[in-house]
Protein backbone atom coordinates (compact mmCIF):
# COMPACT_ATOMS: atom_id res chain seq x y z
CA UNK A 1 0.00 0.00 0.00
CA UNK A 2 1.32 4.02 -0.48
CA UNK A 3 2.55 5.62 2.03
CA UNK A 4 0.39 8.49 1.59
CA UNK A 5 -3.79 8.35 1.32
CA UNK A 6 -5.80 10.36 -0.60
CA UNK A 7 -8.04 12.83 1.74
CA UNK A 8 -11.36 11.04 0.40
CA UNK A 9 -9.53 7.68 1.23
CA UNK A 10 -8.62 8.85 4.60
CA UNK A 11 -12.15 9.62 5.01
CA UNK A 12 -13.05 6.54 3.68
CA UNK A 13 -10.70 4.16 6.12
CA UNK A 14 -10.80 6.36 9.12
CA UNK A 15 -14.37 7.86 9.08
CA UNK A 16 -14.65 11.45 10.52
CA UNK A 17 -17.49 11.95 12.67
CA UNK A 18 -16.08 9.79 15.43
CA UNK A 19 -12.43 11.62 15.41
CA UNK A 20 -14.36 14.98 15.49
CA UNK A 21 -16.18 13.83 18.53
CA UNK A 22 -13.53 12.56 19.90
CA UNK A 23 -11.44 15.62 19.72
CA UNK A 24 -13.88 17.78 20.56
CA UNK A 25 -14.05 16.28 24.04
CA UNK A 26 -12.09 18.04 26.67
CA UNK A 27 -8.64 17.01 27.01
CA UNK A 28 -9.06 15.76 30.60
CA UNK A 29 -11.82 13.09 29.43
CA UNK A 30 -9.56 12.24 26.46
CA UNK A 31 -6.37 11.63 29.04
CA UNK A 32 -7.46 11.11 32.33
CA UNK A 33 -10.93 9.12 33.84
CA UNK A 34 -12.55 11.53 35.63
CA UNK A 35 -13.36 8.77 39.01
CA UNK A 36 -15.89 11.06 41.16
CA UNK A 37 -18.51 10.14 43.60
CA UNK A 38 -18.50 6.90 45.93
CA UNK A 39 -18.72 4.15 43.60
CA UNK A 40 -15.60 5.62 41.50
CA UNK A 41 -17.51 5.98 37.88
CA UNK A 42 -17.40 9.53 36.16
CA UNK A 43 -20.47 11.45 36.89
CA UNK A 44 -23.18 10.59 35.03
CA UNK A 45 -22.94 13.98 32.91
CA UNK A 46 -18.92 12.84 31.63
CA UNK A 47 -20.16 9.58 31.04
CA UNK A 48 -19.16 8.34 26.81
CA UNK A 49 -22.24 6.71 26.98
CA UNK A 50 -25.49 5.51 28.66
CA UNK A 51 -27.38 2.46 28.84
CA UNK A 52 -30.34 2.40 30.47
CA UNK A 53 -30.16 -1.35 29.83
CA UNK A 54 -26.77 -1.32 31.60
CA UNK A 55 -27.33 0.36 33.89
CA UNK A 56 -30.35 -2.34 35.05
CA UNK A 57 -28.21 -5.14 34.69
CA UNK A 58 -25.84 -3.58 37.21
CA UNK A 59 -28.88 -3.24 39.73
CA UNK A 60 -29.83 -6.34 39.10
CA UNK A 61 -26.49 -7.84 39.84
CA UNK A 62 -25.18 -6.06 42.76
CA UNK A 63 -28.94 -6.76 44.41
CA UNK A 64 -27.69 -10.68 44.55
CA UNK A 65 -24.33 -9.59 45.80
CA UNK A 66 -23.79 -10.39 49.22
CA UNK A 67 -20.43 -8.18 49.77
CA UNK A 68 -20.06 -4.86 49.29
CA UNK A 69 -17.07 -4.52 48.32
CA UNK A 70 -17.39 -7.07 45.54
CA UNK A 71 -20.53 -5.45 44.05
CA UNK A 72 -19.13 -1.79 44.56
CA UNK A 73 -16.24 -2.86 42.44
CA UNK A 74 -18.36 -4.50 39.54
CA UNK A 75 -20.03 -1.30 39.71
CA UNK A 76 -16.95 0.63 38.92
CA UNK A 77 -15.41 -1.96 36.34
CA UNK A 78 -18.29 -3.91 34.22
CA UNK A 79 -19.47 0.02 32.76
CA UNK A 80 -15.95 0.91 32.67
CA UNK A 81 -15.56 1.30 29.11
CA UNK A 82 -18.33 2.43 27.87
CA UNK A 83 -18.21 5.15 30.79
CA UNK A 84 -14.67 6.16 29.73
CA UNK A 85 -13.13 4.61 26.56
CA UNK A 86 -15.69 4.56 23.51
CA UNK A 87 -16.21 7.98 21.20
CA UNK A 88 -19.00 6.97 19.09
CA UNK A 89 -20.31 8.90 15.72
CA UNK A 90 -20.92 8.29 12.41
CA UNK A 91 -19.74 8.51 8.85
CA UNK A 92 -21.56 8.50 5.96
CA UNK A 93 -24.37 7.85 7.77
CA UNK A 94 -23.30 4.30 9.68
CA UNK A 95 -21.75 3.76 12.65
CA UNK A 96 -18.84 4.88 13.40
CA UNK A 97 -17.29 4.46 17.14
CA UNK A 98 -13.15 4.79 18.11
CA UNK A 99 -11.97 3.18 21.61
CA UNK A 100 -9.07 3.46 23.68
CA UNK A 101 -7.73 1.43 25.82
CA UNK A 102 -8.33 3.80 29.12
CA UNK A 103 -5.22 5.34 30.03
CA UNK A 104 -3.42 4.79 26.21
CA UNK A 105 -5.00 7.44 23.88
CA UNK A 106 -4.87 4.60 20.67
CA UNK A 107 -7.17 1.51 19.28
CA UNK A 108 -6.22 -1.64 19.73
CA UNK A 109 -7.33 -4.00 17.69
CA UNK A 110 -7.57 -6.68 19.97
CA UNK A 111 -8.45 -4.30 23.14
CA UNK A 112 -11.43 -2.63 21.62
CA UNK A 113 -12.89 -5.63 20.70
CA UNK A 114 -12.71 -7.38 24.20
CA UNK A 115 -13.45 -4.21 25.82
CA UNK A 116 -16.88 -4.21 24.29
CA UNK A 117 -17.42 -7.88 24.13
CA UNK A 118 -19.31 -8.19 27.96
CA UNK A 119 -22.04 -6.24 26.63
CA UNK A 120 -23.19 -8.02 23.68
CA UNK A 121 -25.92 -10.06 25.26
CA UNK A 122 -27.55 -7.00 25.83
CA UNK A 123 -26.88 -5.47 22.57
CA UNK A 124 -30.39 -6.40 21.19
CA UNK A 125 -32.07 -4.82 24.10
CA UNK A 126 -30.50 -1.06 23.46
CA UNK A 127 -30.63 -0.32 19.75
CA UNK A 128 -28.10 2.41 20.80
CA UNK A 129 -25.65 -0.13 22.65
CA UNK A 130 -26.13 -1.92 19.10
CA UNK A 131 -25.19 0.52 17.04
CA UNK A 132 -22.06 1.38 18.94
CA UNK A 133 -20.90 -2.04 18.99
CA UNK A 134 -21.44 -1.94 14.92
CA UNK A 135 -19.40 1.06 15.09
CA UNK A 136 -16.60 -0.67 16.40
CA UNK A 137 -16.86 -3.09 13.90
CA UNK A 138 -17.61 -1.03 10.92
CA UNK A 139 -13.93 1.05 11.94
CA UNK A 140 -12.15 -2.49 12.84
CA UNK A 141 -12.79 -3.73 8.77
CA UNK A 142 -11.04 -0.29 7.81
CA UNK A 143 -8.72 -0.44 10.15
CA UNK A 144 -7.98 -3.82 9.00
CA UNK A 145 -7.24 -2.52 5.23
CA UNK A 146 -5.29 0.21 6.20
CA UNK A 147 -2.08 -2.27 6.96
CA UNK A 148 -3.26 -5.67 8.78
CA UNK A 149 0.42 -6.32 10.79
CA UNK A 150 -0.76 -3.11 12.92
CA UNK A 151 -2.03 -3.72 16.00
CA UNK A 152 -2.80 -0.22 17.37
CA UNK A 153 -4.27 3.13 15.48
CA UNK A 154 -4.53 6.60 16.17
CA UNK A 155 -8.22 8.85 16.35
CA UNK A 156 -6.80 9.99 12.61
CA UNK A 157 -4.32 10.02 9.81
CA UNK A 158 -3.06 12.86 10.95
CA UNK A 159 -1.72 12.06 14.34
CA UNK A 160 1.43 10.48 15.01
CA UNK A 161 2.47 7.34 16.31
CA UNK A 162 2.46 6.49 19.51
CA UNK A 163 5.95 8.43 21.11
CA UNK A 164 7.51 4.84 21.41
CA UNK A 165 6.73 3.86 18.58
CA UNK A 166 7.91 6.71 16.15
CA UNK A 167 11.47 5.71 15.31
CA UNK A 168 10.56 1.84 14.53
CA UNK A 169 11.95 0.39 11.98
CA UNK A 170 8.95 -1.28 9.61
CA UNK A 171 6.73 0.24 7.27
CA UNK A 172 4.39 2.64 8.70
CA UNK A 173 1.27 4.27 7.39
CA UNK A 174 -0.08 7.18 8.00
CA UNK A 175 -2.82 6.56 11.41
CA UNK A 176 -0.78 3.48 12.85
CA UNK A 177 -0.24 3.22 16.34
CA UNK A 178 2.02 1.07 16.52
CA UNK A 179 3.09 -2.24 13.70
CA UNK A 180 3.62 -5.03 16.07
CA UNK A 181 2.34 -8.23 14.33
CA UNK A 182 0.28 -10.73 16.15
CA UNK A 183 -2.44 -13.07 15.73
CA UNK A 184 -4.59 -11.84 17.58
CA UNK A 185 -4.97 -9.00 16.21
CA UNK A 186 -6.71 -9.59 13.48
CA UNK A 187 -8.94 -12.76 15.63
CA UNK A 188 -10.52 -10.65 17.60
CA UNK A 189 -12.35 -8.20 15.62
CA UNK A 190 -13.86 -11.52 13.54
CA UNK A 191 -14.68 -12.75 17.61
CA UNK A 192 -16.61 -9.71 17.87
CA UNK A 193 -18.55 -8.82 14.51
CA UNK A 194 -19.72 -12.71 14.18
CA UNK A 195 -20.71 -12.61 18.55
CA UNK A 196 -22.43 -9.59 17.38
CA UNK A 197 -24.29 -11.33 14.70
CA UNK A 198 -25.47 -14.14 17.03
CA UNK A 199 -26.25 -12.05 19.55
CA UNK A 200 -28.61 -9.75 17.46
CA UNK A 201 -29.28 -11.28 14.07
CA UNK A 202 -27.92 -8.08 12.37
CA UNK A 203 -25.71 -8.66 9.48
CA UNK A 204 -25.71 -5.15 8.68
CA UNK A 205 -22.11 -4.49 9.94
CA UNK A 206 -21.29 -7.13 6.80
CA UNK A 207 -21.02 -5.13 3.77
CA UNK A 208 -18.13 -5.35 1.41
CA UNK A 209 -15.83 -3.43 3.75
CA UNK A 210 -15.66 -6.09 6.04
CA UNK A 211 -15.55 -8.52 3.58
CA UNK A 212 -12.39 -6.77 2.10
CA UNK A 213 -11.26 -7.09 5.50
CA UNK A 214 -12.00 -10.55 5.75
CA UNK A 215 -10.00 -11.40 2.09
CA UNK A 216 -6.96 -9.38 3.76
CA UNK A 217 -6.60 -11.38 7.05
CA UNK A 218 -6.62 -14.88 4.87
CA UNK A 219 -3.85 -13.57 2.94
CA UNK A 220 -1.99 -12.14 5.55
CA UNK A 221 -2.55 -15.56 7.41
CA UNK A 222 -1.56 -17.58 4.47
CA UNK A 223 2.07 -14.75 3.97
CA UNK A 224 2.77 -15.78 7.63
CA UNK A 225 2.87 -19.15 6.99
CA UNK A 226 6.39 -18.36 5.26
CA UNK A 227 6.11 -21.41 3.10
CA UNK A 228 9.09 -20.04 0.49
CA UNK A 229 9.72 -16.78 1.74
CA UNK A 230 9.76 -14.35 5.32
CA UNK A 231 7.28 -12.16 3.87
CA UNK A 232 6.49 -8.79 3.40
CA UNK A 233 6.69 -7.88 7.48
CA UNK A 234 9.72 -7.14 9.33
CA UNK A 235 10.16 -5.10 12.27
CA UNK A 236 13.13 -3.02 14.94
CA UNK A 237 12.81 -0.87 17.66
CA UNK A 238 16.03 0.57 19.53
CA UNK A 239 14.79 -0.87 23.09
CA UNK A 240 16.97 -1.83 26.16
CA UNK A 241 14.43 -4.71 26.56
CA UNK A 242 15.02 -7.55 23.64
CA UNK A 243 10.97 -8.42 23.78
CA UNK A 244 10.70 -5.15 22.53
CA UNK A 245 12.19 -5.63 18.90
CA UNK A 246 12.83 -8.66 16.18
CA UNK A 247 15.65 -10.35 15.76
CA UNK A 248 17.49 -10.74 12.26
CA UNK A 249 16.46 -7.99 10.66
CA UNK A 250 13.24 -7.42 11.87
CA UNK A 251 11.98 -10.69 10.78
CA UNK A 252 12.50 -12.33 14.21
CA UNK A 253 13.72 -16.03 14.82
CA UNK A 254 14.05 -18.49 12.09
CA UNK A 255 11.21 -21.19 11.91
CA UNK A 256 10.67 -24.76 9.41
CA UNK A 257 7.69 -24.01 8.11
CA UNK A 258 4.79 -26.23 8.90
CA UNK A 259 1.62 -25.39 8.38
CA UNK A 260 1.70 -22.89 11.18
CA UNK A 261 1.10 -19.23 11.20
CA UNK A 262 4.13 -17.07 12.28
CA UNK A 263 3.51 -13.89 14.93
CA UNK A 264 5.96 -11.49 15.66
CA UNK A 265 4.36 -10.51 19.07
CA UNK A 266 2.66 -12.28 22.07
CA UNK A 267 -0.96 -10.51 23.08
CA UNK A 268 1.45 -8.72 25.37
CA UNK A 269 2.76 -6.91 22.62
CA UNK A 270 6.74 -8.49 23.59
CA UNK A 271 8.36 -10.59 20.61
CA UNK A 272 7.65 -14.01 20.39
CA UNK A 273 11.24 -16.20 21.09
CA UNK A 274 9.84 -19.25 18.62
CA UNK A 275 7.19 -17.57 15.99
CA UNK A 276 5.21 -20.21 15.43
CA UNK A 277 2.83 -19.70 19.17
CA UNK A 278 0.64 -21.93 19.53
CA UNK A 279 -2.48 -20.35 21.41
CA UNK A 280 -2.87 -17.81 18.86
CA UNK A 281 -2.13 -20.35 15.90
CA UNK A 282 -5.58 -22.44 17.55
CA UNK A 283 -7.15 -19.11 17.93
CA UNK A 284 -6.36 -17.79 13.85
CA UNK A 285 -8.22 -21.74 13.04
CA UNK A 286 -11.28 -20.72 14.86
CA UNK A 287 -11.08 -17.35 13.23
CA UNK A 288 -10.77 -18.91 9.93
CA UNK A 289 -14.09 -20.91 10.78
CA UNK A 290 -15.78 -18.17 11.59
CA UNK A 291 -14.88 -16.16 8.12
CA UNK A 292 -16.25 -19.46 6.70
CA UNK A 293 -19.53 -19.51 8.15
CA UNK A 294 -20.35 -15.88 7.49
CA UNK A 295 -19.26 -15.66 3.62
CA UNK A 296 -21.27 -18.75 2.93
CA UNK A 297 -24.16 -17.96 5.30
CA UNK A 298 -24.19 -14.02 4.41
CA UNK A 299 -22.23 -13.54 1.48
CA UNK A 300 -22.63 -16.61 -0.56
CA UNK A 301 -19.22 -17.25 -1.47
CA UNK A 302 -18.73 -20.71 -1.09
CA UNK A 303 -15.11 -20.70 -2.53
CA UNK A 304 -13.45 -18.52 -0.18
CA UNK A 305 -15.50 -20.44 3.04
CA UNK A 306 -14.26 -23.54 1.80
CA UNK A 307 -10.82 -22.07 1.20
CA UNK A 308 -11.59 -21.02 4.80
CA UNK A 309 -12.48 -24.07 6.28
CA UNK A 310 -9.17 -26.22 4.65
CA UNK A 311 -7.14 -23.76 5.95
CA UNK A 312 -8.30 -24.01 9.63
CA UNK A 313 -7.92 -27.60 9.16
CA UNK A 314 -4.61 -27.26 8.13
CA UNK A 315 -3.35 -25.48 10.97
CA UNK A 316 -5.06 -27.77 13.61
CA UNK A 317 -3.75 -30.65 12.05
CA UNK A 318 -0.35 -28.68 12.52
CA UNK A 319 -1.15 -28.13 16.26
CA UNK A 320 -1.70 -31.93 17.14
CA UNK A 321 1.45 -32.66 15.40
CA UNK A 322 3.96 -30.69 16.34
CA UNK A 323 2.45 -28.07 19.04
CA UNK A 324 2.16 -30.98 22.10
CA UNK A 325 5.63 -31.10 24.33
CA UNK A 326 5.91 -33.65 27.07
CA UNK A 327 6.67 -31.77 30.74
CA UNK A 328 8.89 -34.07 32.98
CA UNK A 329 6.06 -32.96 35.97
CA UNK A 330 2.92 -32.27 34.22
CA UNK A 331 3.18 -34.96 31.30
CA UNK A 332 2.09 -34.34 28.00
CA UNK A 333 1.05 -30.34 27.48
CA UNK A 334 0.38 -27.77 25.12
CA UNK A 335 4.16 -25.88 24.16
CA UNK A 336 3.63 -21.98 24.52
CA UNK A 337 5.73 -21.73 21.25
CA UNK A 338 7.38 -23.87 18.76
CA UNK A 339 9.87 -23.27 15.81
CA UNK A 340 9.51 -26.08 13.77
CA UNK A 341 12.43 -27.42 14.51
CA UNK A 342 12.02 -29.64 17.43
CA UNK A 343 12.58 -26.69 19.52
CA UNK A 344 9.72 -24.91 22.62
CA UNK A 345 8.56 -22.81 24.73
CA UNK A 346 7.04 -24.54 28.14
CA UNK A 347 5.49 -20.86 29.92
CA UNK A 348 2.51 -18.97 29.83
CA UNK A 349 1.41 -15.50 29.95
CA UNK A 350 -1.08 -13.44 31.30
CA UNK A 351 -2.67 -12.22 28.35
CA UNK A 352 -5.81 -14.02 25.99
CA UNK A 353 -5.00 -15.87 24.17
CA UNK A 354 -2.82 -17.69 26.31
CA UNK A 355 -2.44 -21.36 27.41
CA UNK A 356 -4.94 -20.63 30.56
CA UNK A 357 -7.39 -19.06 28.09
CA UNK A 358 -7.96 -21.59 25.79
CA UNK A 359 -11.54 -22.72 26.97
CA UNK A 360 -12.55 -19.25 27.41
CA UNK A 361 -12.07 -18.26 23.79
CA UNK A 362 -13.93 -21.62 22.48
CA UNK A 363 -10.34 -22.61 21.09
CA UNK A 364 -10.17 -26.01 23.65
CA UNK A 365 -13.07 -27.49 25.40
CA UNK A 366 -12.73 -26.75 28.95
CA UNK A 367 -12.78 -30.42 30.29
CA UNK A 368 -10.09 -31.70 27.39
CA UNK A 369 -7.43 -33.61 29.17
CA UNK A 370 -4.42 -32.15 27.30
CA UNK A 371 -5.88 -28.55 28.24
CA UNK A 372 -6.49 -29.71 32.13
CA UNK A 373 -2.95 -30.64 32.09
CA UNK A 374 -1.85 -27.95 30.28
CA UNK A 375 -3.72 -25.51 32.75
CA UNK A 376 -1.90 -27.40 36.11
CA UNK A 377 1.12 -26.64 34.38
CA UNK A 378 0.53 -22.57 33.42
CA UNK A 379 -1.06 -22.52 37.58
CA UNK A 380 2.28 -24.19 39.24
CA UNK A 381 5.67 -23.09 39.72
CA UNK A 382 7.01 -25.04 36.15
CA UNK A 383 5.55 -22.31 34.64
CA UNK A 384 8.02 -19.52 34.83
CA UNK A 385 6.04 -16.78 34.84
CA UNK A 386 3.41 -18.09 37.51
CA UNK A 387 4.50 -15.84 40.96
CA UNK A 388 3.51 -16.51 44.33
CA UNK A 389 3.39 -14.05 47.27
CA UNK A 390 1.76 -12.41 50.34
CA UNK A 391 -0.77 -10.69 48.53
CA UNK A 392 -2.10 -14.17 46.32
CA UNK A 393 -0.96 -15.75 43.50
CA UNK A 394 -1.29 -15.68 39.38
CA UNK A 395 0.41 -15.35 36.10
CA UNK A 396 1.92 -12.33 34.98
CA UNK A 397 5.03 -12.42 31.79
CA UNK A 398 7.57 -10.32 30.76
CA UNK A 399 6.15 -7.13 29.88
CA UNK A 400 5.89 -5.79 33.31
CA UNK A 401 8.14 -8.23 34.72
CA UNK A 402 9.24 -11.01 37.83
CA UNK A 403 7.00 -10.83 40.45
CA UNK A 404 4.30 -8.82 39.24
CA UNK A 405 0.39 -10.59 38.90
CA UNK A 406 -1.40 -9.38 36.31
CA UNK A 407 -5.68 -9.74 37.57
CA UNK A 408 -6.24 -10.70 33.92
CA UNK A 409 -4.91 -13.78 34.87
CA UNK A 410 -6.70 -14.48 37.97
CA UNK A 411 -10.02 -13.89 36.28
CA UNK A 412 -8.99 -16.08 33.78
CA UNK A 413 -8.59 -18.73 36.25
CA UNK A 414 -12.00 -18.44 37.59
CA UNK A 415 -13.77 -18.27 33.88
CA UNK A 416 -12.01 -21.30 33.61
CA UNK A 417 -12.96 -23.11 36.36
CA UNK A 418 -15.68 -25.40 37.65
CA UNK A 419 -14.06 -25.87 40.81
CA UNK A 420 -16.17 -22.92 43.54
CA UNK A 421 -13.41 -23.39 46.41
CA UNK A 422 -10.81 -22.14 43.69
CA UNK A 423 -13.40 -19.20 41.96
CA UNK A 424 -14.38 -17.48 45.97
CA UNK A 425 -10.20 -17.98 45.85
CA UNK A 426 -9.92 -15.78 42.88
CA UNK A 427 -12.75 -13.16 43.64
CA UNK A 428 -10.87 -12.80 46.83
CA UNK A 429 -7.50 -11.71 45.47
CA UNK A 430 -8.88 -9.70 43.03
CA UNK A 431 -11.22 -7.62 45.47
CA UNK A 432 -8.37 -7.42 47.79
CA UNK A 433 -5.68 -6.18 45.64
CA UNK A 434 -7.11 -3.06 43.96
CA UNK A 435 -4.99 -1.15 46.95
CA UNK A 436 -7.90 0.85 47.30
CA UNK A 437 -9.26 1.90 44.35
CA UNK A 438 -11.80 -0.74 43.71
CA UNK A 439 -10.38 -1.21 39.68
CA UNK A 440 -8.14 -3.66 38.15
CA UNK A 441 -4.79 -2.84 37.51
CA UNK A 442 -2.84 -4.30 34.68
CA UNK A 443 -0.71 -6.10 37.24
CA UNK A 444 0.42 -5.89 40.85
CA UNK A 445 3.19 -6.73 42.65
CA UNK A 446 3.12 -10.15 44.22
CA UNK A 447 3.98 -8.59 47.96
CA UNK A 448 2.74 -5.06 47.48
CA UNK A 449 -0.90 -4.61 45.61
CA UNK A 450 -0.39 -0.49 46.33
CA UNK A 451 3.13 -1.28 43.79
CA UNK A 452 0.61 -1.79 40.71
CA UNK A 453 0.92 -0.41 36.73
CA UNK A 454 -1.78 0.67 34.69
CA UNK A 455 -5.05 2.54 37.31
CA UNK A 456 -7.01 2.72 33.80
CA UNK A 457 -6.98 -0.53 31.99
CA UNK A 458 -10.61 -0.96 30.13
CA UNK A 459 -10.27 -4.48 29.21
CA UNK A 460 -9.12 -6.03 32.53
CA UNK A 461 -11.77 -4.10 33.89
CA UNK A 462 -14.16 -5.82 31.59
CA UNK A 463 -13.14 -8.76 32.19
CA UNK A 464 -14.04 -8.97 35.68
CA UNK A 465 -17.31 -7.63 34.92
CA UNK A 466 -18.08 -10.69 32.98
CA UNK A 467 -17.11 -12.92 35.31
CA UNK A 468 -19.37 -11.72 37.80
CA UNK A 469 -22.04 -11.37 35.10
CA UNK A 470 -21.25 -15.14 34.76
CA UNK A 471 -21.31 -16.08 38.07
CA UNK A 472 -24.55 -14.25 38.51
CA UNK A 473 -26.67 -16.44 35.67
CA UNK A 474 -24.62 -19.96 36.69
CA UNK A 475 -24.10 -18.97 40.42
CA UNK A 476 -26.22 -16.76 42.11
CA UNK A 477 -25.85 -18.96 45.41
CA UNK A 478 -22.13 -18.30 45.39
CA UNK A 479 -22.54 -14.43 44.90
CA UNK A 480 -24.77 -14.51 47.89
CA UNK A 481 -22.59 -16.09 50.44
CA UNK A 482 -19.62 -14.93 48.70
CA UNK A 483 -17.37 -12.36 51.81
CA UNK A 484 -14.28 -10.82 50.81
CA UNK A 485 -12.57 -12.26 54.37
CA UNK A 486 -12.88 -16.18 54.66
Amino acid sequence: MELRMSMNRRELLFGTAAAGLATALPAQQKKTPAFTGLDGRPPVAERHFRSAVIEDAIAEVCAGISSPELARIFTNCFPNTLDTTVFPGSTHGEPDTYVITGDIDAMWLRDSAAQVWPYLEFAAKDAALSRLIEGVIRRQARLIQIDPYANAFMRSPEDPPLSWAVHDKTTMLPGVGERKWEIDSLCYPVRLAHGYWKATGSTAQFDESWMEAAARIVATFREQQRISSPGPYHFQRMSLEPTGTLALNGYGNPIRPNGLICSGFRPSDDACTYPLFIPANLFAALTLDRISEISATVYRRQGFAQECTQFARTIRSAVAQYGTIHHATCGQILAYEIDGYGNSLAMDDANAPGLLSLPYLNLMQQDDPLYQRTRAFALSLENSYFFEGSAGEGIGGPHIGLGFIWPMSITMRALTSDNEEEIVACLRTLCTTTAGTDFMHESFQKNSPADYTRAWFAWANGLFGELVLKLHRERPTLLRQFTVHA
